[in-house]
């Protein structure tokens, strides 16, 4: 055990001082992902002339929070992994005493840390410019909230390192992110809050993995009702269905990976 906790130390640093060189080019991808800020200005208008359940400044709040939530939980995984098989880089990883996993964990990691002061910043900005939806999560929101977040990172990175492992049998394994991200991009809560929609299809939703990749943590940084004990359950679920799955795929893909591109 200290032997592994020296290693993911020595991978963090690595790639954070890797990070670190690219931070110009990580602040634009924050800023490729201010789609819930678009979306959170629709919402806002909808709400000041029309019916909904939660308030102008309610959708403001929660469309930011899904804006900082986004930047903890994206991963990418799925890509790295592909270009590794194709062009037989996964074959001198498969060398070294460490699963190639924890590579990609570290590299997400310390992703996550080069983005946190530019987080930091665009919260200030924002509420500079938006003063009336100003709010400080109470200690249990920011605790589950930051949770949340934990979770999510933890599930989506499952899910998602789960299809990468189809690239041992196809060149185009992200082809099966892509079709995921459609049903991902209405249901995780990124387009509108689950309290929008209609209580039959919420409860159905809620039953699924996408509700878990942004809205439970968003809720729960804005004090939005969610049932805390079965979404609890339902994570637990579904990353033990998917760590089963990705266990299975990578001892037979191990069997027939051939190094291509080496």
């Amino acid at each position: 055990m200290p032997w592994f906790l020296t290693t993911l130390k020595a991978l963090l640093s690595v790639y954070y001082a890797q990070m670190l060189e690219y931070r110009a080019e990580i602040f634009f991808w924050i800023l490729s992902g201010s789609l819930p800020i678009i979306l959170m200005g629709v919402w806002v208008q909808a709400a000041n002339s029309g019916d909904f359940p939660l308030s102008s400044v309610e959708f403001a709040r929660y469309f930011f929070a899904v804006f900082i939530v986004r930047q903890f939980t994206n991963v990418w995984v799925i890509w790295e992994f592909e270009r590794e098989i194709l062009e037989g880089k996964l074959s001198f990883k498969l060398l070294q005493p460490l699963d190639p996993v924890w590579h990609h964990v570290a590299r997400h990691l310390a992703e996550k840390v080069t983005r946190f002061p530019i987080a930091i910043l665009l919260t200030v900005l924002f509420f500079q410019l938006y003063p009336q939806a100003f709010w400080v999560p109470r200690a249990d929101q920011f605790f589950l909230g930051t949770l949340g977040i934990i979770l999510s990172f933890t599930l989506y990175f499952l899910i998602q390192y789960t299809f990468a492992l189809f690239a041992f049998w196809t060149e185009r394994a992200s082809a099966i992110q892509d079709l995921w991200f459609l049903f991902y991009i209405f249901l995780s809560g990124i387009v509108a809050p689950l309290d929008t929609f209609p209580e039959a299809i919420r409860d159905w939703v809620l039953l699924t993995p996408f509700p878990y990749g942004v809205y439970f943590p968003a809720a729960m940084f804005v004090g939005l009702p969610m049932p805390l004990g079965q979404s609890l359950v339902i994570i637990t679920v579904w990353m033990i269905l998917f760590w089963r799955l990705n266990r299975w795929l990578w001892r037979q893909g191990l069997k027939q990976y051939s190094g291509m591109g080496a």
